[in-house]
């Protein structure tokens, strides 16, 4: 089915939302979430339509709608471990959107989001700005010495830790989901087997049943026919017999002679 004109504008407004979520922005960039709002708009106005694409396809389109969304609102939050946390829960799209594209572009914007946001994660435990320079406090610009080196090395083994942990903790996670996904494709696929076999019995015994019904009809009608020729002949018989015993009775009065 060919894409409608809602459906092509909304697939190049996403588009342009992708290409300007991969780029670096500035903090007062307004237009993304203008953008974002628009696709939703626009999203649930392609919903509403008679000749909407495929669930799967509005799903993809919902999910790549509600990653941008979510990106946009992980940006706001203040603290940089905030806005990694909150970059763990974003779920990119799955399809590319383009036939360009080998990646989808929402996945590209999630890793570099997530190296971003653990970078700054690195930079503020290491006392680093922006340019990874070491910032300098009140105490250097004082002439009192900084933190010594040995504490920064313990600074980056501790961050190194967190992150391990934090990685690990990841992996447990995607292997519980996993683990939860497999055994309920293991069940589900129980569930069709034992459907299947029931739908298979069901209509063997509607099956039975049609030829029973046919065969007690068949039965049915021999068993009428019988018995009306059993009737019939019942009839012809008792027929008979008065018959015969009426000529009798009028034989045996006249042979008989009359008493006195």
């Amino acid at each position: 089915m060919a894409a409608s004109r809602l459906e092509l504008n909304l697939v190049r407004l996403l588009c342009r939302c992708e290409a300007m979520a991969a780029e670096k922005r500035d903090p007062d960039e307004w237009r993304l979430e203008k953008y974002v709002g628009a696709l939703e708009d626009m999203l649930q106005a392609l919903k509403a339509q008679t000749s909407k694409p495929v669930c799967e396809v509005i799903n993809e389109y919902s999910r790549k709608v509600d990653f941008l969304k979510g990106m946009l609102q992980a940006e706001k939050l203040t603290s940089s471990s905030e806005k990694a946390l909150a970059n763990q829960f974003l779920a990119p799209g799955r399809v590319p959107t383009t036939a360009r594209e080998r990646v989808p572009a929402t996945k590209t914007v999630h890793l570099q989001s997530r190296a971003r946001y653990t970078s700054e994660m690195r930079s503020e435990l290491l006392g680093m700005d922006s340019a990874g320079e070491p910032k300098l406090d009140v105490r250097k610009r004082t002439g009192v010495a900084g933190p010594r080196p040995r504490d920064e090395k313990q600074s980056a083994a501790e961050l190194d830790l967190v992150l391990q942990q934090h990685q690990n903790l990841q992996e447990k996670l995607a292997e519980e989901m996993l683990g939860l996904a497999r055994s309920l494709k293991t069940n589900t696929l129980a569930a069709q087997s034992v459907i299947k076999k029931d739908n298979q019995t069901l209509s063997h015994s509607l099956k039975m049943a049609d030829q029973n019904l046919e065969k007690l009809k068949t039965e049915s009608e021999r068993l009428e026919q019988h018995a009306q020729k059993s009737v019939n002949w019942l009839l012809w018989a008792m027929l008979i017999i008065v018959c015969f015993i009426f000529i009798s009775m009028i034989l045996f009065i006249r042979i008989m002679p009359k008493l006195k």
